[in-house]
């Protein structure tokens, strides 16, 4: 579609408008030694360009500035690979070298880490309840009245519950409904325990366990709708604020009701990262309209080819693809790695 004299120097006012936030103009085009164009041919490609809808012009100004459909295109066709510096990776590499222990510990983790090194924000969403299963229940007393109840999944991630324990039941029904538990649901995906107890464990501890009316109460307060939500985990929001595109209160106020709206959030991510690879939308291509001068780069990380989740980074359109693609491929492939050793 593009000439080749085209493609570069709409790959030049991509790069120079990435790092001033300015809109580009011919004469510091053709100043850039590996251009090699007059100012008077760069102004007639730029006039073209802006034409076939891959550059805007601002107000008045001599300068043109990058298009959603200019970015596309560049993200498409025009993107250089390129390495990490060596701080940069030295922090990545810092980063595995840790210990962390539960996959919530180590996502949460490399939000942190991504969001610093792209000075944008992270969102990164944790295991996801279909991927994820029981690996062991405990039920704790804490007294007469309460007890801990402790899942544990096959990601490594732990949730404690403090639940009541109504009066008049021994420690010794609790370990018998916990082995009952753990014999017959070990290994059972997190989002199927639920039903599989009420329909199932239910009848069998009828038959072996006092009280299991009531014990069953304390299963369903156990078992809720919280162990089935996928986590999300958000670094760097406040990253939006210093970006020159987002001085606008109101337009930053809308970006961050959207951050804070879970479900929303979880639903726009996972559309984005259902493809294989460097997902990236730009602009208008995002559903949500709080994000349509935004650009949102998705990678997933998984277990043995089980997708577990899905980390993003949203800036403004005008943003480093080239470095923050970069960053996702190490960062995802590495996640991927680590989380497979554990």
């Amino acid at each position: 579609m593009l000439t080749e004299r085209q493609r570069l120097i709409l790959t030049t006012i991509v790069d120079d408008y990435i790092r001033s936030a300015e809109p580009v103009g011919s004469r510091s085009i053709s100043k850039r030694g590996d251009v090699g164009y007059s100012p008077a041919t760069i102004r007639n490609e730029m006039s073209d360009l802006e034409e076939l809808g891959f550059l805007e012009q601002p107000h008045t100004s001599a300068g043109r500035i990058p298009s959603h459909k200019g970015y596309r295109y560049y993200v498409d066709h025009l993107v250089p690979l390129t390495s990490l510096d060596a701080s940069e990776l030295k922090v990545l590499k810092a980063f595995f070298a840790e210990k962390l222990n539960a996959v919530e510990q180590v996502v949460q983790h490399a939000g942190t880490i991504l969001s610093h090194l792209t000075n944008y924000t992270s969102i990164l969403l944790g295991p996801e309840v279909f991927h994820t299963t029981l690996r062991h229940f405990g039920l704790l007393p804490l007294n007469d009245n309460k007890a801990v109840a402790i899942v544990v999944t096959n990601t490594g991630q732990v949730e404690n519950k403090t639940v009541a324990i109504p009066p008049g039941i021994a420690v010794s029904e609790i370990e018998r409904m916990v082995n009952l538990l753990n014999h017959r649901l070990s290994g059972m995906p997190i989002y199927k325990l639920k039903a599989r107890i009420f329909q199932e464990i239910g009848r069998e501890m009828e038959r072996h366990v006092s009280h299991y009316q009531e014990l069953m109460s304390v299963l369903d307060e156990t078992f809720g709708s919280n162990l089935e939500s996928q986590r999300i985990f958000l670094s760097g929001t406040t990253n939006m604020l210093t970006q020159p595109e987002f001085k606008d209160v109101e337009k930053v106020k809308n970006i961050l009701d959207l951050l804070e709206e879970t479900p929303t959030l979880t639903k726009m991510i996972s559309s984005v990262a259902s493809g294989s690879g460097i997902q990236v939308r730009i602009g208008s291509e995002n559903s949500h309209e709080a994000i349509a001068n935004c650009s949102l780069i998705t990678a997933t990380y998984s277990v043995e080819g089980e997708a577990l989740g899905s980390i993003a980074i949203l800036g403004p359109t005008r943003m480093d693809y080239a470095r923050v693609i970069g960053i996702l491929n190490i960062l995802s492939n590495n996640l991927t790695a680590a989380l497979s050793k554990s």
